[in-house]
């Protein structure tokens, strides 16, 4: 049965999100799972290592590839000199046939296929070729031994040089350019303006797991391929384009994801360059990217250079407000980073502009990283926020609370539900917030302390999903989709679902995630795995519910299911008594009216307390509290995890990260993990995580809304403003180092 199949099956339960769904069953279940800290189903297989992740699939007679990269910026490849490669010792093949592999990876699985063929190069460590051997370590020596002659070409490389030659890209997740009103009028009479720069630079995942992939393609004419990808339905999409195939001749297997941030959204280099590979050989072969062409070769968050401008009347609410922002990426590449995503609905004001303009660079291509827009626009507009509190003389957060908009400030909708303000004053309570000090005014021998706020706002999106769900005649469910798990919970999470909807404990629900014959979901990406896959689960069940009622003669409304047993009408049976063969349903997810009907998101507060040394410019984060409000908290265990790890991220992105490019050929300077400098463990402080309940009956029908980007969203302008209260300096150039602290620091 194909897909489409069954999605026109008897057996489907279809859903539209065109209307609220008010009433869930997991308010109503029995067994107990929802929202508890439970522990990650797959966690012993973990971490007794049992858990097979993509460069560890075992293949017979497997070779190894190892990538070869540009070492020029801009150019042609004139010719590749394998004769001698190819005679050394255990060297299978140096494979050129299609030089520049894939360019860039999708950006969130949005792009065109990626195009084959020997191209021009336009990023320093653009892959070029790939060397096969019987052994890694021999196709990594000959990989460093392979000559290439290049045509050299002038390139784009100093983003500062060429700011100012900007053009305007096609709209993404938000439109490019978007006026309301008149922002330049309106800001020009307010009466009191803050007119600030903030840039940030430009970032990488560093996911723990490097990407990798092993290709193997079978008598029928599939390919196999275990790679490290979050998408997996798009995934095979874009490979089958990629090398000329039709889409059922992929199939992708991704069990187990060691992180990816964005990173793995799209197919990547390796995938395309293992598949080439294998098919001219005739046999399995295995490509690991090493650290350094992880960061040459796949996507960076684009760095950015924003302008905010804000207007305030005397009681400091907002008349004017604008966002206007420069990024960068490849000349032929469509996608920009949405700085100015949650600017549109994060607060009040009539007159409005938020525009995004291209810097066309030859850097390694700029992608989707976590929480894209929000992650780097939020640290401009909300230390803006923070400026514009200290011009109006009002308490940060009394700022946020004269500017909370009813609705939507652009669209004019409703919002489906909304919590910033009760975010924010939890935190402020819990976070000791009325004992703040006035900017440089709290030191203690050679260390200034201060505390900042930043709010946090992250799109919520349903996107459209599917499962399958069996229920066995020994009373166990086996739940089974192509979604993902990438360290999110997702096989904890679609557990509980089920278990707590058919009434069975964890241990008699089986999930089997990431293979691409399975039922299609939108993957991991965008936070929308939780409720576009949990829904697709939940819906499944519903149907098996009506199987199981229809079974024991009970409306399902009057029906208990828990511990295995089916309760109703003072009756009490064994679910294994009703189930006589194996039941096999489908659920289906889909957006509908309610996402234009209404604005989503889900929101928060960061707080954050810092000391700066007066001597050196030394930042030490002390403690962090994050507030946050996404609807249903399915599992607290590992949303707290997602929230930590967002946390961490923007400590490091206000601290320490700083992808740094060659001016003269647009290199990666510090390209691996002793020169990215991610924040570790010395460098991250107490950090604590509350929820507020939370119930969003329009963005799905189990109720919750996207959180693993929500941490990331204002955590570093919580940092940034933090140290400004802290010794009174405003740095808007990310990320704040001593050098930039020490000129302003008090004598």
């Amino acid at each position: 049965m194909s897909i489409l199949d069954i999605f026109t099956s008897r057996d489907t339960n279809a859903l539209t999100m065109d209307k609220p769904h008010p009433d869930s069953l997991l308010d109503t279940g029995a067994q107990g799972l929802i929202g508890k800290p439970l522990d990650r189903v797959e966690g012993p297989l973990k971490v007794a290592g049992k858990a097979t992740y993509a460069a560890e699939y075992p293949a017979e007679n497997l070779a190894y590839g190892v990538l070869v990269r540009a070492t020029v910026g801009a150019g042609r490849v004139k010719a590749i000199h394998a004769d001698a490669v190819q005679s050394m010792p255990g060297i299978i093949a140096v494979v050129t046939d299609y030089a520049a592999f894939i360019r860039n990876p999708a950006q969130g699985g949005e792009m065109a296929a990626p195009v084959q063929g020997v191209e021009d190069i336009q990023y320093h460590g653009e892959p070029i070729a790939v060397v096969v051997a019987e052994d890694f370590e021999t196709a990594r020596d000959a990989a460093t031994q392979l000559q290439v002659e290049y045509e050299y070409a002038e390139g784009r490389y100093d983003f500062d040089r060429l700011r100012d030659e900007t053009d305007t890209p096609p709209d993404g997740q938000v439109p490019a350019h978007s006026e309301q009103g008149d922002p330049d009028g309106a800001f020009a009479a307010a009466a009191v303006k803050i007119d600030v720069t903030y840039t940030t630079p430009s970032q990488n995942s560093a996911a723990m797991e490097p990407h990798a992939s092993t290709a193997e393609w079978k008598e029928d004419g599939t390919l196999l391929l275990h790679g490290a990808y979050q998408m997996v339905a798009s995934d095979q999409a874009q490979l089958a384009d990629a090398l000329g195939v039709k889409a059922d001749k992929v199939r992708i297997i991704s069990r187990y994801v060691g992180g990816g941030f964005g990173s793995k959204l799209g197919i990547a280099p390796e995938s395309v360059a293992a598949a080439i590979a294998a098919k001219q050989l005739g046999r399995p072969v295995k490509i690991v990217m090493a650290r350094q062409q992880v960061f040459d070769a796949t996507v960076r968050r684009s760095n950015t250079e924003q302008n905010v401008k804000l207007g305030a009347d005397a009681d400091g609410r907002i008349v004017a407000l604008v966002h206007d922002s420069i990024v960068s990426n490849l000349p032929e590449e469509d996608y920009f980073e949405p700085v100015g995503i949650g600017t549109h609905f994060a607060y009040a004001g009539e007159n409005r502009r938020i525009n995004h303009d291209m810097v066309r660079l030859n850097r390694t291509a700029s992608g989707s990283m976590r929480a894209p827009g929000e992650a780097v626009g939020q640290m401009a507009l909300e230390c803006a926020m923070d400026e514009l509190a200290e011009a109006t003389g009002l308490d940060p957060i009394e700022l946020r609370r004269r500017n909370e908009p009813q609705q939507d400030p652009e669209k004019q909708i409703p919002f489906s539900s909304r919590q910033m303000i009760p975010c924010l004053d939890k935190g402020a309570d819990l976070f000791g917030w009325a004992a703040r000090k006035p900017a440089g005014q709290d030191r203690r021998g050679e260390w200034l302390h201060g505390i900042g706020v930043a709010a946090a706002v992250r799109s919520n999106m349903l996107m459209k999903s599917s499962a399958q769900v069996t229920l066995t005649t020994d009373g166990r469910a086996i739940v089974e989709t192509d979604m993902t798990d990438i360290g999110t919970g997702t096989y904890t999470i679609l557990a509980q679902i089920a278990g707590e909807t058919l009434g069975l404990p964890l241990d008699r629900v089986v999930v089997h995630l990431g293979d691409g014959a399975a039922a299609p979901s939108a993957g991991s990406g965008g936070s929308w795995g939780a409720g576009s896959a949990g829904s697709s689960v939940y819906l499944a069940c519903e149907m098996l519910r009506e199987r199981i009622a229809k079974k024991m003669g009970v409306d399902p409304e009057a029906m208990t299911l828990k511990d295995g047993r089916v309760i109703a009408e003072n009756r009490a049976v064994d679910l294994t008594d009703l189930v006589d063969e194996n039941i096999v349903v489908t659920g289906q997810i889909a957006p509908g009216k309610q996402e234009k009907a209404f604005t989503q998101a889900s929101y928060g507060a960061h707080f954050c307390a810092v000391k700066v040394n007066a001597v050196t410019g030394e930042v030490r984060v002390e403690r962090m509290l994050g507030v946050f409000a996404a609807g249903r908290i399915l599992n607290e265990k590992t949303a707290r995890s997602q929230c930590l790890g967002g946390m961490t991220f923007g400590i490091g992105a206000a601290l320490t990260e700083d992808l740094v490019h060659d001016t003269r050929n647009g290199k990666i300077v510090n390209h691996d993990l002793a020169e990215y400098h991610l924040p570790v463990n010395a460098d991250v402080p107490q950090q604590e995580v509350v929820f507020l309940d939370e119930r969003d009956i329009h963005a799905n029908p189990i109720h919750a809304k996207g959180i693993g980007e929500l941490g990331i969203s204002g955590a570093g302008a919580a940092v940034a403003n933090a140290i400004y209260n802290a010794c009174g300096v405003r740095v808007r150039d990310y990320p704040i180092t001593c050098d930039k602290l020490l000129p302003g620091l008090p004598d």
